[in-house]
């Protein structure tokens, strides 16, 4: 029988007293109770979380330094309606690094079904800020524990799996809780995040590194978040990445 338990494995270098923390949650399936296993979902997640601990390696303030960057290891595959498994399993996650590491801020991105669970799971203390990339929402997700967090959403304009609709009218919603909510259209690509690759990562670890505090945040973050709907809620990514 396989560890009916989710897990933690460390992205990168380990960090036993880091600055900042950040979470990575994969995708998955709608319905599935196979085990969760290293599978392209997984593998697909694996350059943001590395770029993440990269870029945090010389960051320090009193209680550390660099980014300990941690990927969840669900126990299955699936969301499973009612049961949530995959948010049940990033709330544990997030439970599990606030005992690691008291007192730092936590970062959450998310692919897919794991941007519905980071969402989901982005009321828990220490949590400063939540990335979804192409998530995987529906009407009835809520918003109000985003209230006080940054919240970055990112879908691609060739999305055939998950509804850039429905992101951008959950970051509608979000706005009403929250005044920092960017959500970004990502032209010419799909769920996989492949054919602009590069600017997806990009995105992603200046947001994360920046809500740290590890560098300074981003200003083309920081003027969608400052711009009224739609526009800040539909910013074309530029390309060349940085």
């Amino acid at each position: 029988m396989p560890d009916p338990s989710p897990r933690l494995e460390t992205a990168g270098d380990a960090h036993a007293e880091p600055a900042g923390v950040v979470l990575v949650a994969h995708g998955g399936k709608s319905r599935s109770t196979a085990p969760a296993r290293r599978g392209l979902a997984h593998l697909r997640m694996l350059p943001f979380a590395h770029a993440v601990e990269r870029g945090g390696r010389g960051h320090r303030t009193d209680l550390g330094s660099g980014v300990a960057v941690h990927m969840v290891r669900y126990r299955f595959k699936g969301w499973n309606g009612p049961a949530m498994d995959a948010y049940q399993d990033v709330r544990w996650a997030v439970g599990e690094l606030a005992r690691r590491y008291p007192g730092r801020p936590v970062v959450l991105v998310g692919h897919s079904m794991g941007g519905r669970a980071v969402l989901r799971a982005a009321g828990a203390p220490g949590v400063v800020a939540v990335c979804g990339l192409a998530p995987w929402l529906e009407g009835a997700d809520p918003v109000d524990q985003l209230a006080g967090r940054a919240v970055l959403i990112a879908h691609g304009d060739r999305e055939r799996m998950t509804d850039p609709a429905a992101s951008y009218a959950y970051a509608l919603r979000a706005r009403a809780v929250t005044d920092r909510v960017a959500r970004f259209d990502v032209l010419g690509d799909g769920h996989a995040m492949l054919r602009r690759a590069g600017d997806w990562t990009s995105l992603v670890r200046r947001f994360a590194l920046g809500e740290i505090g590890a560098e300074p945040r981003d200003p083309v973050i920081t003027n969608a978040m400052a711009e009224p709907a739609p526009a800040g809620l539909r910013v074309a990514l530029e390309g060349a990445h940085r």
